[in-house]
């Protein structure tokens, strides 16, 4: 009675043990859910910042053709369209640099966060391996203890 009493209460906690390790697994594949998802934005916003360089890039084409025109049309009035044009396309070239920059530092972002993710993602198979590891060892100990029990009965 005594022997059935403590292998039942151990049976009890190998299954708790058991949940735990099931609740961690899906806590893992909720982090996993929310890695990916961050990935995925971050993509997103590469996307929206590379579209937005190949728009400035086009309006600085844009200006650029703007102020040959107006040189051709007259000197004078080239003179200063070709200021203001200039100024336009400094501010552009700012502009498309800045934009370069966070691109890079995006790409760079991405980069390091799918090296995380990997690692993290590779920890939580781990993890998860060892995890499933210990409940066969669990299993197997439960089957031992059952077929020992049916042995002594």
């Amino acid at each position: 009675q005594e022997e059935k009493k403590q292998l039942t209460l151990k049976v009890e906690e190998l299954e708790r043990k058991l949940e735990t390790t099931s609740a961690q697994n899906i806590e893992f594949l909720q982090v996993i859910a929310k890695r990916e998802e961050s990935i995925h934005q971050c993509q997103l916003r590469l996307e929206e910042k590379t579209r937005e360089c190949s728009s400035l890039a086009r309006q600085l084409e844009a200006a650029i053709e703007d102020a040959k025109r107006q040189v051709e049309q007259t000197r004078e009035r080239a003179t200063s369209r070709e200021r203001a044009a200039q100024s336009k396309m400094l501010d552009l070239e700012t502009q498309l640099s800045r934009n370069k920059t966070e691109l890079n530092q995006l790409r760079r972002s991405k980069d390091d966060a799918e090296r995380r993710y990997e690692s993290r993602l590779q920890d939580l198979k781990d993890r998860l391996e060892q995890s499933e590891s210990t409940n066969r060892s669990m299993q197997n100990y439960v089957q031992f203890l059952k077929s020992s029990y049916a042995n002594v009965f």
